[in-house]
């Protein structure tokens, strides 16, 4: 794991492929911040990766949401998900669910996406299917523009979590 000073110094292509997969199938977020080098600390570097996320035009940014997979979704079945994402989701347990509770995580995530139009998004480390089930269900009757914010929001969590994994100190 490299340290912080070791990242600032890469080459622009090994600092994207380092932290390309941060932001979910967005490297270009990776790409948007090595100009700026160097970072005085992982916080500023992951400040920097949210503007650039935040910059990014609507469709850019509802493109880099519907990138996500859904949550014990059919790219889990198929074990087609990020290792990130993979990691993320079992450390949750939902690789391993009762028929009911894969069947409410379903029903969920298409109410979900027919409502606002790209999957629902949760920081899950640290958290279990029954907590994760209680917030999607309530997420799900808020405003959109609420929800897209908070939808960010989370983005902003999974993606420090991610970098912290990435970079060392």
């Amino acid at each position: 794991m490299p340290d912080l000073a070791t990242v600032n110094r890469m080459e622009a292509g090994a600092f994207v492929t380092l932290l390309g997969g941060v932001f979910e199938h967005a490297a270009w977020v990776a790409r948007a911040v090595a100009p700026q080098r160097p970072f005085a600390s992982t916080a500023d570097l992951h400040a920097a990766m949210l503007r650039a996320l935040r910059a990014a035009p609507a469709d850019v940014q509802g493109a880099f949401l519907n990138g996500h997979p859904e949550l014990a979704g059919p790219e889990a079945r198929a074990r087609s998900l990020t290792a990130e994402s993979a990691s993320e989701q079992g450390s949750a347990g939902l690789d391993r669910m009762a028929e009911a509770d894969a069947a409410a995580f379903a029903r969920l995530n298409a109410a979900y996406r027919a409502r606002f139009g790209f999957p629902f998004i949760i920081a899950v480390r640290g958290r279990g299917r029954t907590e994760i089930l209680s917030v999607f269900e309530a997420r799900l009757a808020r405003d959109p523009a609420v929800e897209r914010e908070t939808a960010l929001e989370e983005v902003a969590q999974i993606t420090r979590m991610r970098l912290d994994r990435l970079i060392d100190g």
